[in-house]
C-alpha cells in the first residue's frame, strides 16, 4: 500500500521560502515519477513540478520555474519541494502524487497515489 504523507506547509510573507517534504512508503520507488499538485479554494487541482525518481529528470510548470525546485532523496524515500519567492497567489493546499511510471509530463488523472495535502499560505 502506497503511502504519501506531507509536511512543511505553513503561512509565510510574499517573498519568502518554505520547503515541502513528501514521505513515500510501501513500495520501491525507483521507477515512480513523484510529483506536486495544488489546488486553491475554488480552482481546479494544477500541476506543479514532476520528478523521476531512478533519474532526477524534471518538470515544471511555468508559473513556477525560476523559483520552486523539487528534488528527492533516496535514502530517505522523500521528495522535496524548495519553494522561494514566494507570491499570494501560491496559496494553495499542495498535494503530493506518485505513478510507477518514468515520464515527468503525466497528466493529472495518470497519477493513482495521493497524499492528504498541506496547507501553504502567502500573505502580501
Amino acid at each position: 500500500q502506497v503511502q504519501l504523507v506531507e509536511s512543511g506547509g505553513g503561512l509565510v510573507q510574499a517573498g519568502g521560502s518554505l520547503r515541502l517534504s513528501c514521505a513515500a512508503s510501501g513500495r520501491t520507488f525507483s521507477r515512480y515519477a513523484m510529483g506536486w499538485f495544488r489546488q486553491a479554494p475554488g480552482k481546479e487541482r494544477e500541476f506543479v513540478a514532476a520528478i523521476s525518481w531512478i533519474r532526477g529528470r524534471t518538470n515544471y510548470a511555468d508559473s513556477v520555474k525560476g523559483r520552486f525546485t523539487i528534488s528527492r532523496d533516496n535514502g530517505k524515500n522523500t521528495v522535496y519541494l524548495q519553494m522561494n519567492s514566494l507570491k499570494p497567489e501560491d496559496t494553495a493546499v499542495y498535494f503530493c502524487a506518485a505513478e510507477p511510471d518514468l515520464s515527468v509530463t503525466l497528466p493529472i488523472d495518470k497519477y493513482d497515489y495521493w497524499g492528504q495535502g498541506t496547507q501553504v499560505t502567502v500573505s502580501a
